[in-house]
């Protein structure tokens, strides 16, 4: 790398990644990536048998090895990584319950360790080489997303596009590129980073391709650049990169902004309610007023919504949901989950989200509006606010600052693991014991020994 261009921000973010050691990550941040692992494997398990995640895992069997180092999680076959990262990608984000970081509005773990897990497995690496790896690449994707600005999120699945960049930065810091080969990857990365929102009007199944092509085109893009494939040394904030093409309050400073000192991996927020993180605010909102009030569903006539606009750009878009995943993505129906059943949980979603009248008939007194307040503190802190009117006329109002599973509300290392275990077993991907099993590696990943074999049944 030149003089004249070391200083560009994509060449000071890949020189953070390339550098990077784990004894300089702080302790609290590397048991705080143990847990977002934990959080990903038993999403993972909860996409074993989803529609979406066959269609994908058949295209694999097809196309790829009928054997290999990496495992399939959900099915537990082995291909190359390649493949296997691609359905884990896909089945990690089909129940809505992966993680997501506020400010990038972008779900990390879904690209990462997909990724990374699927090549350590192929290559041996050691449990610290995956977390470090892990780390790195959630401080690149983050900075990306917060790079790309909100202008992006309203067109852009951010997940698709700054996580293709993520894969490449977490798999080319596991197999060992340097600064300039991380920066060739990041380049070949961004130019195939897609995935657009329009899926949501009618439906389709884009998202979970968004998460399978972002991790598969970000390790691809890593292994090209060891290979000496060059790529685009200013892919984010050059001229005509993914900035000038994706975004138009795009801010380079968002790149740098505190490497070193700032570890965006610990900002991430877990899902505790299995929809779209836009409805979370309301939803906990919702549940707080209902519970101090003592109301029931009958009891409320109206209830409004006081979202930010992001929330607007994705929720609108669902009206009357005709899947369950879709479902996901209805103001009304998570509203109506909530004031009908208390929850809003996997089960609550496969079993009501379309069959309960109850549900149908709540939704229609629901609806959004854009609040100034909610909206300027949007993306950094996802607020909350309902207004319910009762049958009876009176007036009800209540705020959440801080939604559970962010990370001034984050969950309990028991909640954790109690969600984790549920979701493995949500469709028999894994026993509760199998399930503990996989947890205990994970905590213990990064003693010397630990190696990639985590995902073991």
């Amino acid at each position: 790398m030149s003089l004249d261009t070391a200083d560009w921000p994509t060449a000071r973010l890949c020189a953070f990644i390339a550098e990077l050691d784990f004894e300089q990550i702080p302790p609290r941040v590397v048991h705080f990536a143990k847990g977002l692992m934990i959080d990903w494997l038993g999403s993972t398990l909860a996409g074993k048998g989803a529609r979406q995640v066959e269609i994908i895992d058949g295209f694999a069997r097809a196309m790829g090895p009928a054997d290999g180092p990496s495992i399939v999680i959900p099915t537990r076959r082995r291909t190359s990584p390649y493949f296997a990262a691609m359905v884990n990608a896909a089945a990690s984000h089909v129940v809505e319950q992966d993680d997501v970081h506020n400010g990038s509005v972008f779900h990390p773990a879904a690209v990462i360790f997909p990724a990374v897990l699927a090549v350590a497995e192929a290559e041996e690496k050691t449990g610290r080489e995956i977390l470090t790896a892990c780390i790195a690449g959630y401080e690149v994707g983050i900075r990306v997303g917060e790079f790309l600005g909100r202008s992006h999120y309203q067109i852009f699945h951010t997940t698709g596009t700054a996580g293709t960049v993520a894969a490449a930065a977490a798999v080319g810091k596991l197999i060992g590129l340097d600064a300039a080969g991380i920066n060739h990857a990041l380049g070949s990365a961004g130019t195939q980073a897609a995935g657009l929102w329009e899926f949501l009007r009618d439906a389709a199944d884009s998202k979970q391709l968004h998460t399978a092509r972002a991790t598969a085109n970000g390790l691809c893009a890593a292994f090209l650049a060891r290979d000496g494939f060059k790529g685009a040394a200013q892919i984010l904030e050059g001229k005509k990169g993914m900035a000038a093409g994706m975004s138009s309050d795009a801010d380079p400073a968002r790149l740098t902004d505190g490497l070193g000192s700032r570890w965006a991996t610990e900002e991430t927020s877990f899902k505790w309610h299995a929809s779209c993180r836009h409805t979370h605010p309301a939803a906990d909102a919702l549940q707080s007023l209902m519970r101090r009030e003592g109301l029931g569903q009958d009891d409320i006539a109206d209830v409004v919504a006081h979202v930010h606009q992001g929330a607007i750009d994705v929720l609108g878009a669902v009206d009357i949901p005709q899947t369950v995943h879709q479902a996901k993505f209805s103001m009304g129906t998570v509203l109506g989950l909530i004031a009908v059943h208390g929850v809003a949980d996997l089960d609550a979603f496969e079993r009501h989200a379309l069959a309960d009248d109850r549900v149908a008939r709540f939704h229609s007194k629901v609806h959004m509006e854009i609040d100034a307040e909610v909206d300027s503190l949007y993306p950094k802190q996802w607020v909350g606010k309902v207004s319910v009117t009762t049958i009876g006329g009176r007036k009800l109002n209540a705020r959440v600052d801080e939604p559970k599973g962010d990370p001034g509300n984050t969950l309990a290392k028991q909640e954790l693991e109690a969600k984790a275990i549920r979701l493995a077993e949500f469709r028999g991907g894994a026993t509760a014991d199998e399930m503990r099993r996989c947890i205990a590696r994970v905590w213990k990943l990064d003693q010397p020994g630990s190696t990639s074999d985590i995902v073991k049944f």
